[in-house]
């Protein structure tokens, strides 16, 4: 397959959830996004979709945007899902695809989500992989935590920052002096999440992690 795959939807209750796979496996391995994500954006990055496509050459990728976020429904900023019901959409997503048994690959804020997943189907989780992930995402260390908790000018600054792709610029980012990368990230950002939305995410991120520690 030569273009990005095609994008399908399953049904976690009233919301639709985009998702696509890609490569034959076994195994099964579901990418659980973190932050914010666009299914089809992403594979605009020639980066991005030569990662994918590697994953792909060893098994049968699934992945998904998460509610709210790209081409999945939207959802409420005032109404964000509890870290159940996202769960409960992966599980959608699997049953979609016909998974019945997947390795689950989480993103930084993807692995909570992956912790939960596991605690509750052990017979449906093959194995977690973690990338740059936590426990618990404290509110008391990190401006992010800060930000979501709506602090003033540190709320202010992220809110401003969202979608310009002023964090491709921190130092532990490998393309933090590639132009062309900032301003495919920024572009990303905005087809991902508006920013009320992509500060909400910020929001369930402090509140979700800090009830699964």
């Amino acid at each position: 397959m030569k273009g990005p795959p095609r994008t399908q939807y399953a049904k976690s209750g009233r919301v639709h959830i985009a998702y696509q796979v890609l490569g034959e496996g076994p195994p099964d391995l579901v990418v659980v996004h973190g932050w914010v994500s666009h299914l089809e954006f992403l594979w605009e990055q020639p980066a991005a979709a030569r990662s994918l496509r590697r994953l792909a050459s060893f098994s049968r990728l699934i992945l998904f945007d998460k509610r709210g976020t790209g081409l999945s429904d939207p959802v409420p900023v005032d109404q964000l899902p509890n870290l159940e019901q996202r769960m409960d959409d992966v599980r959608a997503v699997m049953d979609a695809a016909g998974s019945e048994r997947a390795a689950l690959m989480g993103t930084p804020e993807g692995g909570p989500l992956n912790f939960l997943f596991a605690a509750t189907h052990p017979k449906r989780t093959e194995a977690l992989v973690l990338i740059g992930s936590y426990a618990r995402l404290s509110a008391a260390s990190l401006s992010l935590g800060h930000a979501a908790r709506g602090d003033g000018q540190a709320a202010r600054s992220y809110r401003q920052g969202v979608g310009n792709g002023r964090d491709a610029q921190y130092p532990r980012c490998s393309h933090k002096n590639d132009p062309e990368m900032r301003e495919w990230w920024a572009r990303y950002q905005r087809q991902a999440a508006s920013p009320g939305a992509a500060v909400a995410s910020c929001v369930w991120l402090t509140t979700a992690t800090s009830a699964v520690s």
